[in-house]
């Protein structure tokens, strides 16, 4: 594993599809909040109003919803070499895309699909475009922020159907730290989380479909946040799926909704550090509900649904 600040530094960004670019353009920039940065053909770029990258989600326009891709901010060209070749010596191929070809404001990117059927792009150099705020005396946020206005991405959760096989991968190739797992009476991983950036989980996967999209999460800074989230759904008429609630697993608090395209968002707040020699808290098959939902203790079946 590579000393501290090497290798991943936090989760990026991710790529989703959307068969009505500008409704959803409108949900994102106008009911969460999101600051658009660009658009190229059919492609829009955003980011949370305190991200320095030039984005943190793409929206792709095509027939069905999902997740096309997602990607993992890298400190140099160096570990960026060096991950590659640990990508490699796990036996997977990968593709090399120098800056601006992959998309207007990408870096450097190596582009891999990861066992567990996603397609993961590892990047440095994305260009940086700043916060809005100035460098010297700034006040606390910009002062046009509208919607729920996260100022950040925070973690993407998916499915596969070897979470096991893909927990090690992220382990011990890509050198993920696991926080908190969910353990079946068989002893398999039923999910996972893992972190780079020492919260309680840049991604987390849950056993499920090959490739599976569950959400994205957006960070906000407080409870009250969640609230104020929940009245701007309400208020557009966006359908919340879930909370705001609190979960067992990460001790965060998170809203639930969806995008007008199907895919499923939240924001998320609360949680711990977690420093790389702590060890992962466990959690049984019989308390899952409780993992999840920690105060209804059970999770609906309609919560699992997910796509590709």
């Amino acid at each position: 594993m590579g000393a501290a600040g090497e290798g991943i530094i936090r989760l990026s960004h991710v790529d989703v599809r959307v068969p009505d670019l500008e409704l959803a353009l409108a949900y994102y920039a106008e009911v969460v909040g999101l600051v658009v940065t660009g658009r190229d053909g059919e492609r829009a770029y955003l980011k949370g109003w305190d991200e320095h990258q030039h984005h943190s989600l793409i929206l792709s326009a095509a027939p069905t919803y999902g997740l096309n891709s997602l990607g993992f901010k890298v400190g140099s060209l160096e570990e960026l070499d060096r991950l590659a070749r640990r990508v490699a010596g796990a036996g997977l191929d990968a593709a090399r895309f120098h800056p601006g070809e992959l998309y207007p404001a990408s870096g450097t990117v190596v582009r891999f699909e990861a066992p567990s059927g996603h397609l993961i792009d590892l990047e440095t150099g994305m260009r940086q475009v700043g916060n809005g705020l100035p460098q010297l005396n700034p006040p606390p946020a910009p002062a046009d922020l509208v919607g729920i206005a996260p100022p950040r991405i925070d973690h993407v959760f998916l499915l596969c159907e070897d979470v096991d096989q893909i927990t090690r991968f992220f382990a011990e190739v890509l050198e993920f730290r696991l926080t908190e797992q969910i353990l079946a009476d068989d002893g398999h991983q039923l999910a996972t989380f893992l972190e780079r950036d020492h919260s309680p989980h840049d991604i987390a996967f849950l056993t499920g479909p090959q490739g599976g999209f569950h959400h994205v999460a957006y960070w906000v800074d407080e409870w009250n946040d969640l609230r104020r989230a929940a009245d701007a759904c309400a208020y557009h008429g966006v359908t919340i799926d879930a909370g705001p609630t609190r979960h067992g697993a990460t001790r965060g608090c998170g809203l639930y909704f969806f995008d007008p395209a199907g895919n499923r968002n939240e924001v998320f707040t609360g949680g711990y550090w977690f420093d790389p020699d702590d060890e992962p808290t466990t959690w049984t098959e019989s308390e899952m509900g409780r993992a999840v939902f920690t105060y209804r203790g059970q999770v609906d079946q309609s919560f699992m649904s997910v796509h590709s």
